[in-house]
């Protein structure tokens, strides 16, 4: 499985990096790690550094964009920390080269890493401005075979409106691809939902911060939103 997090989901209630939140993500990951799935992991970087906001008030898109590359670095980083704490193989990956922390993106070795047991953590985006994280975790889901794309939120889901801001907003159980860009829903950008919908690459939208939701999800119950064509299947049938 490939996994989404958010830059906000380090933070936890407070701004940054989060230490004890993120030791609580690393233990789900671990979790199903040592239950023999592959996890691929690309995060991104919005607790330190949101370009779009300063893209508004006149930064050049590109620099706003490289900048946030850099942010999801410290993320990887911090993450490949908890994990190697709890004992788990991890080996970060970086779209742009930074020799001294981590390794250059290859796909074939990344995908070496995830045959034997390692966690591996895709950082910096694409390496592209103009490009989101989202895209990112539909690219790499592709390049490296993933079965599906966990994508894991603050909410239970999908929601036809904010349901923190609309009371009568109500939850999808499962969306087609076309039918999340027709109805403009804020799942990912339409650029990474066209690849999930070109290499039918499922999505899973769910809600992280409850205990144990990602082994959950990989053994197919039926948690948050399914976004694909066919039926939904457990994610970790394939390990048994």
């Amino acid at each position: 499985m490939l996994l989404k997090i958010s830059g906000e989901a380090f933070a936890g209630d407070a701004s940054g990096v989060d230490v004890t939140t993120t030791q609580v993500m690393a233990e789900q990951i671990a979790d199903v790690s040592r239950a023999g799935v592959s996890v691929a992991i690309v995060v991104g970087g919005g607790n330190i550094w949101r370009g779009k906001r300063h893209e508004d008030a006149g930064m050049e898109r590109a620099t706003a964009d490289y900048m946030g590359m850099l942010a999801t670095v410290i993320n990887a980083l911090a993450l490949q920390d908890a994990l190697e704490r709890m004992g788990v193989a991890c080996r970060v990956q970086t779209a742009i080269a930074m020799h001294q922390i981590a390794e250059p993106y290859i796909r074939r070795r990344a995908i070496r890493h995830l045959e034997k047991g390692r966690v591996v953590i895709f950082a910096a985006g694409t390496g592209n401005p103009y490009f989101t994280t989202d895209t990112t975790a539909a690219l790499r889901a592709v390049e490296v075979n993933a079965q599906a794309i966990l994508k894991a939120t603050k909410v239970d889901g999908i929601y036809s409106a904010d349901p923190k801001k609309d009371p009568h907003a109500t939850r999808f159980e499962r969306l087609e691809y076309m039918e999340v860009l027709q109805l403009g829903l804020e799942v990912m950008d339409s650029t990474s939902m066209a690849l999930c919908m070109d290499n039918a690459l499922p999505v899973i939208v769910f809600d992280m911060a409850v205990p144990s939701n990602i082994r959950r999800v990989i053994w197919g119950e039926a948690i948050g939103t399914y976004v694909g064509r066919r039926e939904p299947a457990a994610v970790g049938a394939a390990n048994g």
